[in-house]
């Protein structure tokens, strides 16, 4: 059977696009596929790992359960939306200096969801952080390293805010 493809207006990293996709296509694939963003990556396909994580609308999602149809309308943020490799998001800055990687495929579940994190608690303590990366997958041991990134990107964050007002 022929997957039918319509148009579908998405709004990634705060650029419209109208593509020609199924609608039912998952929005990871159209991600990646589609619009050549890399930073959500295929782990699981279940959803489970946290490898594929993006913002929909400010929260975090798993981008390889959701239709792309589900996303219409709806502000879509993957890592290449938060920062440039000039100008990285604090997380982003944080998850560098804080050597928070090794091999760098869970990096961007980490990250996307401490971006997701800091947003509804800007002062976290170790166990809302580790509660909050509980479904996110590394196998590389760097842990401490992730916990102490997510401490050093709410100093940066607030200390943008404090310079902001």
């Amino acid at each position: 059977m022929k997957t039918t493809t319509v148009p579908l207006p998405l709004n990634v990293n705060g650029e419209q696009h109208d593509l020609e996709v199924p609608h039912d296509a998952p929005l990871l694939y159209v991600l990646r596929n589609d619009l050549c963003l890399n930073g959500p990556k295929y782990g699981c396909g279940l959803g489970q790992c946290g490898a594929c994580t993006v913002l929909i609308d400010g929260k975090c999602a798993r981008s390889c359960v959701i239709p792309a149809g589900a996303v219409a309308g709806r502000a879509v943020t993957t890592l290449e939306g938060l920062g440039t490799r000039h100008h990285p998001h604090a997380v982003q800055q944080a998850f560098i200096e804080c050597q928070a990687a090794q091999c760098g495929y869970c990096l961007n579940g980490m990250i996307m969801t401490t971006v997701g994190l800091l947003r509804r608690n800007p002062h976290p303590t170790d166990r809302e952080i580790a509660d909050a990366l509980a479904h996110n997958l590394c196998r590389c041991g760097t842990h401490v390293e992730i916990l102490e990134a997510v401490h050093r990107a709410a100093e940066l964050l607030a200390a943008c805010k404090e310079g902001s007002t």
